[in-house]
C-alpha cells in the first residue's frame, strides 16, 4: 500500500510589470485632459470593454501612454477584472481576478471595487507605490 501528500513550494521570482484587464462598467467616470470620458472614447489603453494598462511596478509609468495625455480615473471594476504579475520579458508569473487590488487605487480606497488614479502627462501614476498583497495569497 503506498500513500502520497501534497507539497506546496514557495518560490520567489522577480517581477518587473502589472498588467491589468479592468472591465470598466461606467466610463464617465474618468476624464482625460479635463474632458469627462462620457464613452471611454479618450482613454488611452481602452481594447473593447476593457481598460488593459501596463505599468512598470519600479517606477509606476504606464507602458505605451501617450505623453501629453493626463487622466483622472475612478473606474468601478468590482470583479470584473483580471491582474497579471510579468517577469522582465512579460512572461505571466501570477494571475488574480476578482476584486481591485490595493495597488491600482493609489489615489485613494478602491475597497476593491475601485481603480482610482491620476495619470500625469508623461504617464506616470500619481502617489505610485508597490504593494502586492492579494498576489502572493492564494487566488480565488
Amino acid at each position: 500500500m503506498t500513500f502520497t501528500i501534497e507539497l506546496t513550494q514557495v518560490i520567489s521570482k522577480e517581477v518587473k510589470y502589472l498588467k491589468a484587464e479592468c472591465g470598466v462598467r461606467y466610463w464617465e467616470d474618468g476624464e482625460v485632459n479635463g474632458v469627462e470620458d462620457t464613452d471611454g472614447e479618450l482613454i488611452p489603453l481602452r481594447v473593447g470593454s476593457n481598460w488593459c494598462p501596463i505599468i512598470d511596478l519600479a517606477t509606476g509609468v504606464i507602458e505605451d501612454w501617450p505623453e501629453g495625455t493626463t487622466a483622472d480615473v475612478h473606474y468601478k471594476v468590482c470583479d470584473e477584472g483580471r491582474y497579471f504579475l510579468l517577469d522582465p520579458e512579460k512572461n505571466v508569473v501570477r494571475e488574480i481576478g476578482g476584486y481591485v487590488p490595493k495597488i491600482m487605487s493609489p489615489g485613494g480606497s478602491g475597497y476593491g471595487d475601485y481603480v482610482i488614479m491620476t495619470i500625469g502627462p508623461d504617464g506616470k501614476i500619481v502617489n505610485w507605490s508597490v504593494d502586492l498583497e492579494g498576489f502572493e495569497e492564494d487566488a480565488e
